[in-house]
């Protein structure tokens, strides 16, 4: 993708994204995601009905009347977005790479997290963290992470989630909202992930093409694998070889709704075909 072409896609992602989050995402971001807790706001006199452990006796004392303190959520939370950029993300049918639409939906929500004042960072990953751009706020630092999901060239094309997983729990000192987004063709992530809900608020968003989930009949087949940059010869008339290959996809989804709920965390499978507002919008509205 040249220069100015992935200008003019930025351009077309920013304006959906900056819709959806005006007239649908954001109160919804706003009230599913809380503050870090409560902060003090000022002193005012008692009211009847007020709760009493809120009395301000030092201030009671002096000024010989009742007075409470009042505090606020404290709202601004840090959002970030942890992004495959492995080999396998650069399919999809029907004109749409799996890339393309985890940078449509890391806009939208990114435009939700500055409506309501927060910051928002990237990690993007293939085998392992690949490129990190800090929490901060600011309409063109949310472009800088949409050009750079789109268009960031990994060092390795496969993937894995227990390697990204830590690097991503040194980064973050503070509880945080984070959004991962990948096909998750990838196991053995759960002991890690366990940690990492303990510490923050973690969605994983499953991207999809129902056509890699299946094998047409086809006989001898060469088939490119993104993640090993290379081609297999398979044998697609033999039943057992296009049921091996069907039911290790759906293995691959299982274990994701598995780790992501077990301890706590939110899932959300989205094919690449269908509209995903409609997906976040359920969550945001089950997990307000």
């Amino acid at each position: 993708m040249d220069t100015r072409e992935l200008l003019k896609k930025v351009r077309q992602i920013e304006i959906k994204a900056r819709r959806n989050s005006d007239h649908m995402l954001s109160g919804e971001y706003h009230s599913s995601f809380k503050g870090r807790g409560m902060t003090f706001s000022e002193v005012r006199l008692y009211q009847y009905g007020d709760d009493v452990r809120a009395i301000d006796w030092n201030v009671t004392a002096r000024l010989n009347e009742t007075y409470i303190k009042v505090f606020e959520e404290e709202r601004e939370l840090t959002l970030l977005l942890v992004v495959d950029v492995s080999g396998s993300t650069h399919f999809g049918t029907q004109g749409r790479y799996k890339r393309e639409l985890a940078a449509e939906i890391c806009a939208s929500l990114a435009f939700s997290a500055l409506a309501n004042n927060d910051k928002v960072g990237v990690l993007l990953f293939a085998d392992g963290p690949e490129r990190y751009i800090p929490p901060r706020k600011g309409k063109k630092h949310l472009l800088h992470i949409i050009r750079e999901i789109l268009e960031y060239e990994p060092n390795t094309s496969s993937t894995s989630i227990s390697k990204t997983l830590p690097f991503l729990l040194n980064i973050l000192k503070k509880k945080a909202i984070i959004f991962m987004l990948s096909d998750f063709m990838d196991g053995d992530y759960l002991s890690t992930l366990k940690i990492a809900l303990r510490k923050h608020e973690m969605i994983g968003v499953r991207l999809f093409d129902p056509t890699e989930e299946t094998l047409p009949n086809l006989g001898m087949l060469q088939v490119y694998d993104p993640e090993k940059r290379d081609y297999v010869w398979m044998n697609t008339s033999r039943k057992g070889v296009r049921q091996s290959f069907q039911d290790s996809q759906r293995k691959y989804a299982q274990y994701f709704r598995d780790a992501f709920t077990k301890f706590g965390g939110g899932a959300i499978e989205i094919d690449i075909h269908q509209p995903y507002l409609k997906k976040l919008m359920q969550y945001f509205k089950q997990h307000a």
